[in-house]
Protein backbone atom coordinates (compact mmCIF):
# COMPACT_ATOMS: atom_id res chain seq x y z
CA UNK A 1 0.00 0.00 0.00
CA UNK A 2 1.09 3.52 -1.18
CA UNK A 3 -0.34 6.42 1.23
CA UNK A 4 -0.16 9.89 -0.08
CA UNK A 5 2.20 10.27 2.82
CA UNK A 6 3.62 8.78 5.92
CA UNK A 7 5.55 10.45 8.93
CA UNK A 8 9.27 10.53 9.04
CA UNK A 9 10.24 8.05 12.16
CA UNK A 10 13.76 8.61 13.78
CA UNK A 11 15.21 5.77 15.00
CA UNK A 12 13.60 3.74 18.22
CA UNK A 13 16.44 4.04 20.52
CA UNK A 14 17.59 7.72 19.39
CA UNK A 15 13.50 9.01 20.87
CA UNK A 16 13.98 6.94 23.41
CA UNK A 17 17.10 8.57 25.17
CA UNK A 18 14.66 11.40 25.01
CA UNK A 19 12.46 9.45 27.01
CA UNK A 20 14.59 8.50 29.63
CA UNK A 21 15.01 12.26 30.71
CA UNK A 22 11.13 12.86 30.66
CA UNK A 23 11.16 10.26 32.95
CA UNK A 24 13.90 10.73 35.52
CA UNK A 25 12.34 14.32 35.58
CA UNK A 26 9.17 13.38 35.81
CA UNK A 27 8.15 16.90 33.85
CA UNK A 28 5.77 16.72 31.28
CA UNK A 29 4.40 19.46 29.97
CA UNK A 30 4.08 23.91 31.58
CA UNK A 31 7.46 24.54 29.50
CA UNK A 32 9.66 21.94 30.10
CA UNK A 33 13.31 21.86 28.80
CA UNK A 34 12.38 19.69 25.89
CA UNK A 35 10.38 22.26 24.93
CA UNK A 36 12.82 24.84 25.53
CA UNK A 37 15.54 23.32 23.94
CA UNK A 38 13.12 22.62 21.07
CA UNK A 39 12.10 26.16 20.58
CA UNK A 40 15.95 27.63 20.55
CA UNK A 41 16.72 24.68 17.92
CA UNK A 42 13.99 25.80 15.76
CA UNK A 43 15.27 29.15 16.13
CA UNK A 44 18.26 28.88 15.58
CA UNK A 45 17.74 26.32 12.31
CA UNK A 46 15.32 28.59 10.65
CA UNK A 47 17.14 31.62 11.27
CA UNK A 48 14.32 33.74 13.40
CA UNK A 49 14.60 35.04 16.95
CA UNK A 50 12.09 33.40 18.30
CA UNK A 51 9.51 30.62 17.94
CA UNK A 52 6.50 29.75 20.40
CA UNK A 53 5.60 26.23 20.26
CA UNK A 54 2.55 25.35 20.49
CA UNK A 55 -0.39 22.59 20.69
CA UNK A 56 -1.27 22.52 16.90
CA UNK A 57 -1.19 24.94 13.96
CA UNK A 58 -5.00 25.86 14.47
CA UNK A 59 -4.71 26.77 18.19
CA UNK A 60 -1.89 28.91 16.29
CA UNK A 61 -4.07 30.91 13.96
CA UNK A 62 -6.65 31.59 16.70
CA UNK A 63 -4.06 32.86 18.67
CA UNK A 64 -2.72 35.33 16.23
CA UNK A 65 -6.51 36.02 15.62
CA UNK A 66 -7.01 37.04 19.13
CA UNK A 67 -3.68 38.49 19.65
CA UNK A 68 -3.95 41.24 16.88
CA UNK A 69 -7.50 41.74 18.09
CA UNK A 70 -8.76 41.14 14.59
CA UNK A 71 -12.68 41.31 14.17
CA UNK A 72 -15.85 41.70 12.24
CA UNK A 73 -14.79 40.46 8.39
CA UNK A 74 -11.00 38.78 7.72
CA UNK A 75 -9.95 38.41 3.79
CA UNK A 76 -8.66 34.62 3.24
CA UNK A 77 -8.06 32.11 0.12
CA UNK A 78 -11.11 29.81 -0.30
CA UNK A 79 -8.16 26.99 -1.50
CA UNK A 80 -6.77 26.12 1.68
CA UNK A 81 -7.11 23.46 4.66
CA UNK A 82 -10.20 23.63 6.50
CA UNK A 83 -8.18 25.01 9.84
CA UNK A 84 -7.61 28.26 8.05
CA UNK A 85 -11.18 28.55 7.84
CA UNK A 86 -12.58 27.21 10.73
CA UNK A 87 -10.21 29.20 13.10
CA UNK A 88 -11.68 32.52 11.33
CA UNK A 89 -15.47 31.78 12.23
CA UNK A 90 -14.67 30.14 15.38
CA UNK A 91 -13.36 33.28 16.72
CA UNK A 92 -16.38 34.90 15.76
CA UNK A 93 -15.21 36.59 12.53
CA UNK A 94 -16.60 36.19 9.17
CA UNK A 95 -14.31 34.60 6.28
CA UNK A 96 -14.14 36.87 3.12
CA UNK A 97 -13.30 34.56 0.75
CA UNK A 98 -10.89 35.92 -2.89
CA UNK A 99 -10.09 34.02 -5.66
CA UNK A 100 -6.87 32.01 -6.30
CA UNK A 101 -3.92 32.85 -8.82
CA UNK A 102 -4.60 30.17 -11.24
CA UNK A 103 -0.94 29.40 -11.77
CA UNK A 104 -0.03 29.54 -8.18
CA UNK A 105 -3.02 28.31 -6.48
CA UNK A 106 -2.57 31.26 -3.57
CA UNK A 107 -4.36 33.96 -2.95
CA UNK A 108 -4.84 36.31 -6.00
CA UNK A 109 -3.59 39.67 -4.60
CA UNK A 110 -5.56 42.19 -7.56
CA UNK A 111 -8.25 40.62 -6.55
CA UNK A 112 -8.22 41.84 -2.39
CA UNK A 113 -8.99 45.04 -2.78
CA UNK A 114 -12.40 45.04 -4.03
CA UNK A 115 -13.56 42.88 -1.57
CA UNK A 116 -11.99 45.07 1.42
CA UNK A 117 -14.96 47.23 3.37
CA UNK A 118 -15.15 49.26 6.33
CA UNK A 119 -15.28 45.79 8.35
CA UNK A 120 -12.37 44.74 7.45
CA UNK A 121 -10.09 44.17 10.03
CA UNK A 122 -7.82 41.56 8.31
CA UNK A 123 -6.15 39.37 5.49
CA UNK A 124 -4.87 35.50 6.29
CA UNK A 125 -3.07 34.06 3.10
CA UNK A 126 -1.88 30.81 3.09
CA UNK A 127 1.72 30.22 1.09
CA UNK A 128 -0.36 26.41 -0.57
CA UNK A 129 2.04 23.69 -0.70
CA UNK A 130 4.91 25.69 0.86
CA UNK A 131 4.48 27.91 -2.24
CA UNK A 132 4.54 31.78 -1.50
CA UNK A 133 2.37 34.40 -2.16
CA UNK A 134 2.89 37.85 -3.50
CA UNK A 135 4.24 38.66 -0.29
CA UNK A 136 5.08 42.26 -1.55
CA UNK A 137 1.58 42.60 -2.87
CA UNK A 138 -0.04 41.95 0.45
CA UNK A 139 2.18 44.29 2.41
CA UNK A 140 1.33 46.97 -0.27
CA UNK A 141 -2.49 46.51 0.60
CA UNK A 142 -2.41 45.80 4.17
CA UNK A 143 0.17 48.85 4.59
CA UNK A 144 -2.31 50.80 2.42
CA UNK A 145 -5.57 49.99 4.30
CA UNK A 146 -4.05 49.64 7.73
CA UNK A 147 -4.99 46.02 8.04
CA UNK A 148 -3.03 42.75 9.77
CA UNK A 149 -1.80 40.37 7.78
CA UNK A 150 -1.17 36.69 9.19
CA UNK A 151 0.35 33.63 7.09
CA UNK A 152 -1.03 30.52 7.38
CA UNK A 153 1.98 28.86 6.72
CA UNK A 154 1.64 25.48 7.59
CA UNK A 155 3.18 23.73 5.00
CA UNK A 156 6.42 26.20 4.60
CA UNK A 157 8.66 24.85 6.77
CA UNK A 158 12.49 25.04 5.30
CA UNK A 159 11.27 27.80 2.81
CA UNK A 160 12.95 30.89 2.56
CA UNK A 161 12.12 33.76 0.27
CA UNK A 162 14.72 36.06 -1.13
CA UNK A 163 17.34 34.75 1.80
CA UNK A 164 14.83 34.72 4.69
CA UNK A 165 13.16 32.76 6.83
CA UNK A 166 9.44 32.54 5.05
CA UNK A 167 8.44 32.80 8.85
CA UNK A 168 9.56 36.40 8.88
CA UNK A 169 7.04 37.88 7.18
CA UNK A 170 3.11 39.08 8.04
CA UNK A 171 2.56 40.47 11.70
CA UNK A 172 2.42 36.67 12.30
CA UNK A 173 3.08 33.89 10.71
CA UNK A 174 1.74 30.35 12.05
CA UNK A 175 2.89 26.90 10.57
CA UNK A 176 1.59 23.10 11.54
CA UNK A 177 4.37 20.08 12.58
CA UNK A 178 1.61 17.62 12.03
CA UNK A 179 2.40 14.21 11.35
CA UNK A 180 2.07 14.88 8.11
CA UNK A 181 4.33 17.82 7.96
CA UNK A 182 7.63 17.75 6.36
CA UNK A 183 8.59 18.38 9.84
CA UNK A 184 6.33 17.19 12.51
CA UNK A 185 6.49 16.29 16.39
CA UNK A 186 3.60 14.23 16.00
CA UNK A 187 1.25 17.02 16.83
CA UNK A 188 2.05 20.74 17.04
CA UNK A 189 2.35 24.02 15.52
CA UNK A 190 4.49 27.32 15.77
CA UNK A 191 3.90 30.98 16.04
CA UNK A 192 6.41 33.73 14.61
CA UNK A 193 6.33 37.70 15.02
CA UNK A 194 9.22 40.29 14.34
CA UNK A 195 7.15 42.48 17.17
CA UNK A 196 8.80 41.08 20.94
CA UNK A 197 5.64 42.49 22.33
CA UNK A 198 3.12 40.62 20.13
CA UNK A 199 5.00 37.71 21.32
CA UNK A 200 4.83 37.84 24.92
CA UNK A 201 1.28 38.69 24.50
CA UNK A 202 0.85 35.51 22.16
CA UNK A 203 3.82 33.69 25.23
CA UNK A 204 0.95 34.74 27.74
CA UNK A 205 -1.99 33.79 25.76
CA UNK A 206 -0.63 30.49 25.38
CA UNK A 207 -0.81 29.64 28.87
CA UNK A 208 -3.83 30.53 30.09
CA UNK A 209 -2.79 34.17 30.69
CA UNK A 210 -0.67 33.05 33.23
CA UNK A 211 1.97 36.17 34.12
CA UNK A 212 3.62 34.06 37.49
CA UNK A 213 1.21 31.18 39.92
CA UNK A 214 -1.44 33.66 41.15
CA UNK A 215 -1.16 36.04 38.28
CA UNK A 216 -3.24 36.43 35.06
CA UNK A 217 -2.49 38.92 31.75
CA UNK A 218 -5.64 38.90 30.16
CA UNK A 219 -7.50 35.50 28.62
CA UNK A 220 -5.81 32.82 27.47
CA UNK A 221 -5.92 29.59 26.05
CA UNK A 222 -4.39 26.03 27.10
CA UNK A 223 -2.04 26.00 23.64
CA UNK A 224 0.91 24.25 25.21
CA UNK A 225 2.80 21.55 24.04
CA UNK A 226 4.39 18.78 25.91
CA UNK A 227 7.71 17.08 26.20
CA UNK A 228 6.64 13.99 24.92
CA UNK A 229 5.92 15.83 21.34
CA UNK A 230 9.26 18.03 21.61
CA UNK A 231 11.43 15.03 22.00
CA UNK A 232 9.94 13.78 19.12
CA UNK A 233 10.80 17.23 17.39
CA UNK A 234 14.46 17.22 18.25
CA UNK A 235 14.94 14.34 17.28
CA UNK A 236 13.49 14.93 13.68
CA UNK A 237 15.19 18.27 13.35
CA UNK A 238 18.46 16.30 12.83
CA UNK A 239 17.43 15.09 9.76
CA UNK A 240 15.82 17.80 8.04
CA UNK A 241 17.95 18.73 5.17
CA UNK A 242 18.08 14.71 4.16
CA UNK A 243 14.20 15.06 4.40
CA UNK A 244 14.18 17.68 2.28
CA UNK A 245 17.22 16.54 -0.14
CA UNK A 246 15.35 13.43 -0.15
CA UNK A 247 12.03 15.19 -1.65
CA UNK A 248 13.83 17.09 -3.98
CA UNK A 249 15.10 14.31 -5.63
CA UNK A 250 11.83 12.59 -5.83
CA UNK A 251 10.32 15.43 -7.40
CA UNK A 252 12.37 16.06 -9.73
CA UNK A 253 11.77 11.94 -10.58
CA UNK A 254 8.18 12.73 -10.84
CA UNK A 255 8.72 15.82 -13.36
CA UNK A 256 10.83 13.23 -15.16
CA UNK A 257 8.57 10.74 -15.99
CA UNK A 258 5.81 13.68 -16.48
CA UNK A 259 7.77 15.27 -19.30
CA UNK A 260 5.62 14.00 -21.57
CA UNK A 261 2.50 14.35 -20.25
CA UNK A 262 0.50 17.27 -21.70
CA UNK A 263 -2.85 16.09 -19.84
CA UNK A 264 -1.69 17.63 -16.47
CA UNK A 265 0.87 20.58 -15.50
CA UNK A 266 2.45 21.73 -12.09
CA UNK A 267 1.72 24.82 -9.89
CA UNK A 268 4.23 27.68 -10.70
CA UNK A 269 7.01 28.26 -7.73
CA UNK A 270 7.62 31.99 -6.65
CA UNK A 271 10.82 32.62 -8.35
CA UNK A 272 12.08 34.74 -5.41
CA UNK A 273 11.52 31.54 -3.25
CA UNK A 274 13.74 28.64 -2.44
CA UNK A 275 11.14 26.13 -2.10
CA UNK A 276 11.46 22.97 0.39
CA UNK A 277 9.55 20.72 -1.85
CA UNK A 278 6.67 19.63 0.51
CA UNK A 279 4.28 18.19 -1.90
CA UNK A 280 4.01 16.91 -5.60
CA UNK A 281 0.32 18.45 -6.58
CA UNK A 282 -0.35 18.12 -10.43
CA UNK A 283 -3.44 19.71 -12.11
CA UNK A 284 -5.34 17.96 -14.30
CA UNK A 285 -7.10 19.66 -17.50
CA UNK A 286 -10.59 17.77 -16.56
CA UNK A 287 -12.03 16.57 -13.43
CA UNK A 288 -13.26 13.26 -15.39
CA UNK A 289 -9.06 12.48 -15.82
CA UNK A 290 -8.67 13.10 -12.28
CA UNK A 291 -11.21 10.97 -10.65
CA UNK A 292 -10.04 8.19 -13.59
CA UNK A 293 -6.90 8.48 -11.81
CA UNK A 294 -7.74 7.93 -8.62
CA UNK A 295 -9.81 4.93 -9.40
CA UNK A 296 -6.79 2.82 -11.56
CA UNK A 297 -4.54 4.41 -8.45
CA UNK A 298 -6.82 3.25 -5.70
CA UNK A 299 -7.21 0.03 -7.35
CA UNK A 300 -3.56 -0.54 -7.02
CA UNK A 301 -3.76 0.11 -3.46
CA UNK A 302 -1.94 3.32 -4.11
CA UNK A 303 -3.96 6.56 -2.19
CA UNK A 304 -3.17 9.82 -3.29
CA UNK A 305 -5.67 13.01 -2.10
CA UNK A 306 -6.93 16.00 -3.25
CA UNK A 307 -5.83 18.29 -1.45
CA UNK A 308 -7.48 20.73 -1.12
CA UNK A 309 -11.17 19.81 -2.17
CA UNK A 310 -13.55 20.86 -1.90
CA UNK A 311 -13.20 24.81 -2.11
CA UNK A 312 -13.63 26.46 1.39
CA UNK A 313 -16.84 28.82 0.48
CA UNK A 314 -18.67 25.53 0.31
CA UNK A 315 -18.84 24.82 3.53
CA UNK A 316 -22.35 25.18 5.32
CA UNK A 317 -21.02 27.83 8.20
CA UNK A 318 -19.83 30.67 5.77
CA UNK A 319 -21.01 32.94 2.91
CA UNK A 320 -20.77 31.32 -0.90
CA UNK A 321 -18.25 33.60 -2.81
CA UNK A 322 -17.90 34.18 -6.43
CA UNK A 323 -14.48 32.39 -6.53
CA UNK A 324 -14.96 30.30 -9.97
CA UNK A 325 -11.12 29.58 -10.31
CA UNK A 326 -10.82 28.17 -6.91
CA UNK A 327 -13.92 25.74 -7.39
CA UNK A 328 -12.88 24.81 -10.75
CA UNK A 329 -9.34 24.08 -9.69
CA UNK A 330 -9.98 22.20 -6.62
CA UNK A 331 -11.95 19.45 -8.87
CA UNK A 332 -8.22 18.94 -10.90
CA UNK A 333 -5.46 19.12 -8.04
CA UNK A 334 -4.37 16.09 -7.06
CA UNK A 335 -1.65 15.77 -4.48
CA UNK A 336 0.38 12.25 -5.18
CA UNK A 337 2.40 10.16 -2.94
CA UNK A 338 5.61 11.80 -1.43
CA UNK A 339 7.63 11.05 2.02
CA UNK A 340 11.06 9.96 2.66
CA UNK A 341 11.11 6.21 2.04
CA UNK A 342 9.35 5.93 -1.13
CA UNK A 343 11.23 4.51 -3.55
CA UNK A 344 11.49 5.16 -7.58
CA UNK A 345 10.14 2.17 -8.30
CA UNK A 346 7.02 3.11 -6.58
CA UNK A 347 7.08 6.85 -8.25
CA UNK A 348 7.69 5.24 -11.45
CA UNK A 349 4.46 3.02 -11.24
CA UNK A 350 2.77 6.22 -10.30
CA UNK A 351 3.46 8.02 -13.11
CA UNK A 352 2.84 5.22 -15.52
CA UNK A 353 -0.73 4.85 -14.24
CA UNK A 354 -1.36 8.25 -14.52
CA UNK A 355 -0.05 8.77 -17.80
CA UNK A 356 -1.60 5.84 -19.52
CA UNK A 357 -4.53 7.51 -19.03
Amino acid sequence: MILVTKPFMPSYEEYQEYLKGIWEREYLTNDGPLVKNLELSLSEYLGVKKILYTTNGTIAIQLAIKALGLSKEIITTPFSYVATTSSIVWEGCTPVFVDIDPKTLNIDVTKIEQSITKNTTGIIATHVYGNPCDIEGLESIVSKFNLKLIYDAAHCFGTKYNGRSIFEFGDVSTTSFHATKLFHTVEGGGIFSRDPGLMQKMRLMRNFGHNGPEKYSGIGINGKNSEIHAAMGLCNLRYIDKIISKRKDQCYLYDQFFVNNTSIRKIIINENADWNYAYYPIIFEEESLLLQAIERLNFNEIFPRRYFYPSLDTLEYVNSEDVEICKEISKKVLCLPLYHDLKVEQIELITRIINSI
